[in-house]
């Protein structure tokens, strides 16, 4: 494989990325820009180019437009907002607008600036936790689809030809692995959106 140590230095640079704390949100609102900086400083090692945009003033404000983000409150965005921010910026690598909308109305219909007794904080706290402990399972694993994909091509002779099939292997299976769970999700959204249409509205109070 190209590199075995390069594959696994990679693997281990996972352990790397950074993730945004729950205390690191502030606790008073912001401008734009300072949203803005603040997510580029925070995602910083999940960029892949150095020029790219983590998230921009147009995203932020597509976001509004496609109701996925509440508005903004006298031109500043709350810990509320962050929260959902966040979130966002993590699922639009692997669902489209509509499903993210489908799965976030029904969070900020009833967690955004209500007093349910949960919090979007309590709820980004919680889903950052069970991320976190993740980390060393899915390095384990890659680790084994590497192996496996290393062990696929091991007969053939020439180390040139073995190490890309290997890696390309190693690629496949990584990009089928992502198909399966993005396939997963869609088909939690669906349900949730059919439960959704099957549930009656509750009555308005008289």
């Amino acid at each position: 494989m190209a590199k075995e140590e390069y594959i696994r230095g990679l693997i281990d640079s996972l352990k790397d990325v950074k993730y945004i704390m729950p205390d690191d949100i502030p606790n008073i609102d912001l401008y734009m820009d300072q949203v803005t900086t603040f997510m580029d400083e925070h995602l910083n090692s999940s960029k892949r180019f150095i020029d790219d945009k983590l998230l921009t003033k147009t995203m932020i404000n597509n976001y509004t437009k496609n109701l996925l983000l509440p508005p903004p409150i006298k031109k500043k965005y709350t810990k509320e907002h962050m929260f959902l921010l966040i979130f966002i910026y993590y699922f639009k690598n692997i669902l489209s607008i509509n499903d993210i909308q489908n799965i976030f109305n029904p969070l900020t219909e009833r967690y955004y600036g209500k007093d349910s007794g949960i919090t979007l904080e309590d709820i980004y706290t919680e889903i950052y936790k069970l991320e976190k402990d993740q980390t060393d399972a899915l390095t384990k694993d890659m680790i084994r689809k590497m192996t496996k994909a290393k062990e696929a091509f091991a007969d053939v002779e020439s180390k040139e030809e073995r190490d890309f099939l290997s890696t390309f292997t190693f690629i496949s299976v990584l990009c089928f692995d992502v198909y399966m769970r993005k396939h997963m999700i869609e088909k939690m959204i669906d349900n949730v959106m059919k439960e959704k249409a099957t549930t009656p509205n509750p009555k308005p109070d008289k």
